[in-house]
């Protein structure tokens, strides 16, 4: 009876983990989306940064694809690829999130930043 208890365990959080690491990376997305939105706003009469600020988000986005894809082809085809995957989009976009946070918290005056203070 333990035995069957514990497989059931087993197969009840492999059933689980694709989610948990998918709802994960949608998380972290629409964070990353909110706070694009938010740079966005702030560069409104900037449009030479907001152009930059375009161009380097597109290029950060195909580099996020390509190092994800790399990184999970090594179980490429196996039943653990989609979570390899997330898993590393996941990481990936928390860093950019982090950036963005740093963008948006730059003080007053802080000529290395190209985010204005709001």
């Amino acid at each position: 009876m333990l035995r069957r208890t514990a497989l059931a365990s087993i197969l009840l959080l492999a059933a689980a983990w694709p989610a948990a690491a998918q709802d994960t990376y949608a998380a972290a997305d629409a964070e990353l989306n909110r706070l694009y939105q938010k740079i966005e706003s702030r560069l409104i009469n900037d449009h030479a940064t907001k152009q930059q600020l375009i161009k380097a988000q597109r290029a950060w986005v195909a580099f996020r694809d390509a190092e994800c894809a790399f990184s999970a082809s090594g179980v490429e085809g196996g039943s653990v690829y989609r979570e390899v995957l997330e898993a590393c989009l996941s990481d990936l976009t928390k860093v950019r999130i982090g950036n963005f946070n740093g963008y948006l918290s730059c003080q007053e005056g802080d000529m290395a930043c190209p985010v204005p203070a709001n």
